[in-house]
């Protein structure tokens, strides 16, 4: 129970940061939901279910108010209070401006840090490896070019003058996919108990969260930390959760969950994995030479169970991929060859094997690495090759555990297969269609407290999608609330659906784009143009340019530097135009000048032919429902209204949002779609 010093601590709390925020306007929902989230927490409504699924609408103040609701608790009683988001604006929201805010006027003592996964991070030693002996690793997949290596000095002298923090997140210039998976930081290779490594970024932020009482991390990196068995975060027994953007949290749990492999072309790294092991034979104990010939004779058993699954792809391909240029191939039902479901046991057992064997190789050179440091600069190449194999192993285990599941649980997988091109390795998936169980089973139920919230959780009015998504129709105790927005939408912003004379799905629709974007690219603005995909985006924007516009484009610079460009343009009385995908259509904080102006060139509906929306649509057709209405509309419709969101961030922001989607006037679920918006002024143009 909340006890009366905490509700007044709260409420004392509540009154000094309202002093001390600018333009403050008393806000009932946001009383709201502080008080609510606080008696979740405390357990007022469950002492042992403690959980609560909240929609709050943009303008609530829902930051401030989970963590006034939850972080007193959480220090009056020892606990980690644990904020995941689904996007690094917001979580860079919470750690630069909402919990420093809180820190300074709240008076509460707390230290907090934001968590990320190691691969957003550099390893600096291997950055100079990089750039003193580029030639060692010519024999991997990648080796910098002339300007990479120009790139990679200005990363080293960056971090050595402490302008940048060694993240992914931080960089001022964009870095090349290639290139920056040679330099994040590995498990295996880049260990604190190097002193070389003692420093890095990576483990310089890991320190930091022993002495956090606030934690800030993604989905991604809490689930994989659960399913994990807690390595990186406290256990979920001593930790509040408030876990924000919460309709995306289904989708990430699937996505770790999900697993894929390289199918054929498999001797070739077999036979090279095996070589680089006869090389590491000088470097290893003779304790380990055991290993190092035992992981030989896996490999080959490994090899051997796969080869009837390599044979048999020369009869199976044809039917599969009847043209050249076909790229996917989805198995209905999830039904494999009967050959393949066969082996998938003894592969998974083979590869999980050889997968232990080649951990405990990787941990015996650890240990020599720490006594010979020397070792890591004479041989990075074959820790390099070593770290990969495991890494192979460790998908080809995960792909075929996924595969060896018992035949009832095979209907509730999405499977298929994928190539880029006919000569290109064949490589199999296998994804679960729904995670709620395991979300149930590593984070509802051990918990100490979970909160979920999210400005679109509701269907049609109600919860009962998000509970069964998440896992949640078994917690009778469970929590639902919802809190509207306080914004006058239809006096602060006007939506105009302007005539275009093709639909996003004809081919034309790009040279429609490029017609129609000039008129509506306000000069005296903050733009945001929102596209859903990637290579239209280039298109347009490359002909706009070529028709004098200066445009900031997602991909040519890391996001925390084009959101900086942009708003310096916009701050210094100029405009400045914005083009972005479906990650800059949440998440994305752009309030007054900064946005006044929201295009959005097309429905975000998913690719219809993507294997794991199509299985989706299977099962629900199996089941007897119609999977448009079910599942491909609503999800459009929560993407479009988190769209919509960016353009509202205060009370006194106002603007203007174009659709250029005729879909929504011409298809029958155009109606529907628009009354899932708030009520902006509407001007119809058909």
């Amino acid at each position: 129970m909340l006890s009366d010093r905490l509700k007044q601590q709260i409420r004392d709390i509540h009154c000094q940061l309202r002093q001390k925020l600018p333009g403050y306007r008393p806000r009932p929902g946001q009383n709201k939901l502080i008080a609510e989230i606080s008696k979740i927490i405390a357990g007022d409504y469950h002492r042992q279910q403690r959980l609560g699924l909240i929609e709050a609408g943009t303008g609530t103040g829902k930051s401030l108010a989970y963590i006034l609701g939850s972080l007193p608790y959480a220090l009056a009683n020892n606990k980690k209070l644990v904020i995941a988001t689904a996007t690094v604006a917001l979580q860079e929201q919470l750690v630069n401006k909402d919990l420093p805010f809180f820190l300074s006027h709240s008076g509460l003592q707390f230290n907090f840090t934001l968590v990320k996964g190691r691969q957003r991070y550099a390893c600096i030693e291997r950055l100079q490896q990089l750039i003193e002996q580029p030639t060692l690793f010519a024999g991997a997949d990648f080796s910098p070019d002339a300007t990479q290596q120009a790139l990679l000095q200005r990363l080293l002298s960056d971090w050595q003058h402490r302008r940048w923090l060694g993240d992914r997140d931080t960089l001022t210039e964009a870095v090349p996919d290639p290139l920056w998976q040679q330099l994040q930081a590995d498990a295996h290779i880049c260990h604190k108990q190097q002193r070389q490594h003692l420093h890095c970024p990576f483990h310089l932020a890991r320190a930091e969260i022993a002495d956090s009482e606030v934690l800030v991390v993604n989905h991604s990196l809490l689930l994989s930390d659960l399913l994990a068995g807690n390595a990186v975060l406290p256990a979920p027994e001593d930790c509040i959760y408030v876990i924000d953007e919460a309709h995306h949290l289904a989708d990430c749990g699937r996505d770790l969950l999900s697993a894929s492999a390289q199918l054929n072309q498999q001797q070739a790294w077999l036979e090279k994995a095996r070589k680089q092991l006869q090389l590491l034979q000088g470097l290893l104990t003779e304790r380990s030479l055991k290993d190092l010939l035992k992981l030989d004779d896996l490999l080959s058993d490994f090899a051997a169970a796969l080869k009837p699954v390599e044979r048999s792809l020369k009869d199976f391909l044809p039917q599969w991929f009847q043209q050249a240029e076909q790229t996917e191939y989805r198995f209905p039902h999830a039904a494999l060859p009967r050959l393949w479901q066969q082996q998938a046991e003894p592969l998974a057992e083979a590869s999980n094997k050889a997968l232990t064997t080649s951990e405990r190789l990787l941990n015996e050179l650890q240990q020599q690495l720490t006594e010979q440091p020397k070792l890591l600069r004479s041989q990075p190449q074959l820790i390099h090759e070593l770290a990969s194999l495991r890494l192979r192993l460790e998908q080809q285990q995960q792909l075929w555990q996924l595969l060896a599941q018992p035949q009832k649980d095979i209907a509730s997988q999405a499977r298929w297969l994928s190539r880029a091109s006919a000569q290109s390795p064949l490589y199999l998936h296998a994804c679960p269609l729904s995670v709620s169980y395991k979300l149930q089973q590593v984070l509802f139920q051990p918990a100490f407290a979970v909160v979920l919230c999210s400005a679109t959780l509701r269907l049609l009015n109600s919860f009962e999608h998000a509970k069964r998504e998440l896992g949640l129709l078994d917690f009778e105790a469970l929590q639902c609330l919802q809190v509207d927005s306080p914004f006058a939408y239809a006096e602060q912003a006007e939506m105009i659906l302007p005539p275009t004379r093709c639909e996003p799905t004809d081919p034309a629709f790009s040279q429609e784009l490029i017609r129609l974007l000039p008129s509506y690219l306000d000069h005296t603005a903050g733009t945001l143009v929102l596209f859903a995909s990637y290579w239209q985006m280039q298109e347009v924007a490359s002909a706009l340019r070529s028709s004098g516009f200066s445009l900031l484009v997602q991909g040519e610079a890391s996001r925390q530097a084009l959101l900086q460009l942009h708003q310096e343009k916009v701050q210094a009385g100029g405009s400045s135009i914005l083009f972005g995908t479906q990650s800059f259509a949440e998440g994305l904080d752009l309030p007054g000048k900064l946005l006044t102006n929201l295009i959005i060139t097309k429905l975000p509906f998913a690719v219809p032919t993507s294997p794991l929306e199509a299985a989706q649509s299977e099962a629900i057709s199996a089941r007897g429902g119609n999977a448009f209405l079910q599942q491909s509309l609503p999800a459009t419709a929560k993407k479009l209204v988190q769209a919509c969101g960016r353009l509202l961030r205060q009370e006194q922001d106002h603007g203007r949002i174009v659709i250029l989607d005729r879909r929504l006037v011409t298809k029958s679920y155009g109606k529907a779609m628009l009354d899932t918006l708030p009520p902006f002024r509407r001007t119809i143009q058909y």
